[in-house]
């Protein structure tokens, strides 16, 4: 029994449009006859979808450049002089690793401009500040824009089920007002308000998804932009402590 007969019969047998049936239970169908309420929610979603899979795109390259650049810096500098910090290539701005030993390269020349210090550990102590300052706001820049993805993740199917609720709500409505169960009656609401639902669920899916791929790519980042820091203070140190520094 197909779809229109079924209508038929549970409507009391009576004949059903199937050229109006196809418009009625078409996408655009249901977009066009939805409640108010449930059209904002369905906008809302898919401003939220687009929303997210922007930043999606934009972090797979933002986050993938950052990692990159990092490591090549890094094998540029172990394969160069380990211990000279007066004139290291990379101490402009092209990426986090240069930034971070361009930090300490000037720390290392103030110290050397003020003249021989009696307690190297101050100078350490104040490199190991300014690195991780450093490798705090290279983490925040390439991490700008996850929070967007976390907020559409948590909150785009409480959305979709809110649209859904009131879809189901409408639906009742209809039958408590017509006093028709038909098919007909209650087929419309019911269809938004799944499709509230599946909305949700689409634009929050690949939210959380790359949300936790995004935030595991971070956080090996920071751990290499530390080891690196540690190293350059071990470098740091090295120098300090030498006769002549």
């Amino acid at each position: 029994m197909n779809l229109l007969a079924f209508a038929q019969e549970i409507g009391g047998g009576e004949a059903l449009d199937p050229a109006a049936a196809e418009g009625g239970f078409s996408m655009i169908g249901l977009l066009l006859e939805a409640d108010i309420v449930v059209k904002f929610v369905l906008i809302v979603l898919f401003i939220a979808s687009l929303w997210s899979w922007s930043v999606i795109i934009e972090k797979l390259f933002t986050v993938s450049s950052a990692r990159k650049k990092a490591r090549q810096f890094e094998d540029a500098f172990w394969t160069g002089r380990a211990d000279d910090l007066d004139g290291r290539p990379g101490a402009g701005n092209s990426d986090p690793a240069s930034r971070l030993f361009a930090s300490i390269s000037r720390e290392w020349n103030d110290a050397r401009r003020l003249g021989p210090t009696d307690n190297p550990n101050v100078l350490v102590d104040r490199a190991e500040r300014s690195l991780r300052a450093g490798v705090d706001r290279e983490v925040g820049r390439v991490s700008k824009g996850l929070g967007v993805l976390a907020t559409i993740g948590s909150s785009s199917p409480f959305i979709g089920l809110f649209g859904t609720v009131w879809g189901i709500m409408n639906a009742f409505i209809n039958i408590a007002e017509k006093q028709d169960t038909s098919l007909t009656n209650v087929a419309g609401p019911i269809a938004e308000a799944l499709f509230a639902t599946g909305l949700g669920l689409i634009a929050a899916i690949p939210a959380v998804i790359f949300y936790n791929k995004f935030t595991g790519d971070l956080n090996q980042f920071a751990d290499r932009l530390d080891t690196f820091s540690q190293d350059l203070l071990v470098r740091l140190s090295r120098r300090a402590t030498e006769p002549g520094s």
